[in-house]
């Protein structure tokens, strides 16, 4: 199963806007330099994550991006959705010409897993993935004092 650059970036930037929610709408520029990624690479995504309705943009001074609704109803299978990723752990891609044009005897078995991780992804909210990280936050400055 692969998870391209496109699919990691979106859901690292979404929960970077979850994370900055309370300082207002936050610029892409922002974003590209705390998780150095590239500011256009973030233009194409949030043009994407826009148009599917997980963001909100507000222009001129002051402006930027801010996540479109509560972080609780927003799941990182939604964000990897919304860049046209799609989570399959098939060669064939879903189409069953794995082998020679033909399904390959372990077919179904990536199907299911594919599946199965497409509904684990579902069970993910920003909410849960803010908290984690406060947490690891905490954790970490705990163990430096």
């Amino acid at each position: 199963m692969k998870l391209t650059t496109k699919g990691r970036y979106a859901v690292t930037a979404m929960l970077d806007l979850a994370l900055n929610e309370n300082k207002g709408p936050i610029t892409l520029a922002d974003i590209s330099k705390r998780q150095e990624i590239s500011l256009s690479y973030l233009e194409q995504l949030f043009s994407k994550l826009r148009k599917n309705g997980l963001v909100d943009s507000a222009r001129g001074p002051g402006g930027g991006y801010k996540i479109s609704r509560d972080s609780n109803n927003i799941f990182v299978s939604e964000i990897i959705a919304a860049v046209d990723e799609t989570v399959d752990a098939t060669r064939c891609k879903g189409k069953g010409n794995c082998k020679n044009d033909e399904r390959c005897i372990t077919h179904d078995l990536w199907c299911d897993l594919s599946e199965q991780i497409f509904i684990f992804l579902s069970e993910i909210s920003l909410a849960k993935l803010v908290k984690k990280d406060r947490m690891n936050q905490q954790e970490a400055l705990l163990k430096v004092s």
